[in-house]
C-alpha cells in the first residue's frame, strides 16, 4: 500500500511551482489544441491573462488563458463565459494542458 505524505499534486512542468491538486479534477476527458488537457475545479498560483471570447470545440466561450505565477508559463485556461446551456458547468473552472503540468513530489 502507497503512503502518501499529503494530498497529490500537479505543478508548473517548467518551475515545479505548485498548480492545482488531484483532487480538484473534474475531467481527464478534454483536449486542448495542443494535446490532451484536465478540467479543474480549482487551481492556484496562477495569473489570469485578458478575457476573450474564443470558439472552441464544444461551442463559443469566454476565456481568460492561465500563466504559471512563478515563470510565466501558459499552462491553460479558465472558461469565465459558455453561452450554451450544455456547456455551463466548465464556469469559473480550468483547463490545464497535461504536457504543461507534472506530478508533483507530495
Amino acid at each position: 500500500m502507497a503512503d502518501f505524505t499529503g494530498p497529490r499534486t500537479y505543478c508548473c512542468f517548467k518551475c515545479q511551482n505548485l498548480v492545482a491538486y488531484h483532487d480538484d479534477i473534474v475531467s481527464k476527458d478534454f483536449q486542448a489544441s495542443n494535446g490532451r488537457a484536465f478540467l479543474f475545479s480549482h487551481v492556484m498560483n496562477v495569473k489570469e491573462g485578458a478575457k476573450e471570447d474564443r470558439q472552441l470545440t464544444t461551442g463559443l466561450h469566454t476565456v481568460a488563458d492561465v500563466f504559471c505565477c512563478d515563470c510565466g508559463e501558459d499552462l491553460g485556461w479558465k472558461y469565465i463565459k459558455a453561452y450554451e446551456d450544455t456547456q455551463k458547468y466548465k464556469e469559473g473552472k480550468f483547463i490545464l494542458v497535461k504536457y504543461k503540468i507534472t506530478k508533483g513530489s507530495g
